[in-house]
């Protein structure tokens, strides 16, 4: 079972920022397209941010325009997902997942292989 880790998460004040990344070795990043998705409680799984294979596509989702930015970097195996500007709204568990694709999508059914989450609270 490929496994995809997801780290950088916690406790943020209002107006703060927070690096997440995601990261595997079980196989080649530069042939998968990644997606960022949060879920928070009571409410389903939503897709935030997605960057295809090749690092040339980049889509957001509209509460993370202008706040959040993907990345990735294919020689360290990790995607970056860079949220600032961060409000309480933000607070969820935050997933990474991957499929062997040039296409991105926010959609979950879309995507294969997935992480286990990583909290994020923002909160004073």
């Amino acid at each position: 079972q490929v496994q995809l880790v997801e780290s950088g998460g916690g406790l943020v004040q209002p107006g703060g920022s927070l690096r997440l990344s995601c990261a595997t070795s079980e196989f080649t990043w530069d042939d998968y397209t990644i997606g960022w998705f949060r879920q928070a409680p009571g409410k389903e799984r939503k897709g935030i941010a997605c960057v295809n294979n090749s690092g040339n596509a980049t889509h957001y989702e509209e509460s993370g325009k202008g706040r959040f930015t993907i990345s990735r970097d294919n020689a360290k195996n990790t995607i970056y997902l860079q949220m600032n500007g961060l409000n309480a709204e933000d607070t969820a568990v935050y997933y990474c997942a991957a499929r062997r694709t040039p296409f991105c999508s926010y959609e979950p059914a879309w995507f294969v292989y997935w992480g286990q989450g990583t909290q994020v609270t923002v909160s004073s």
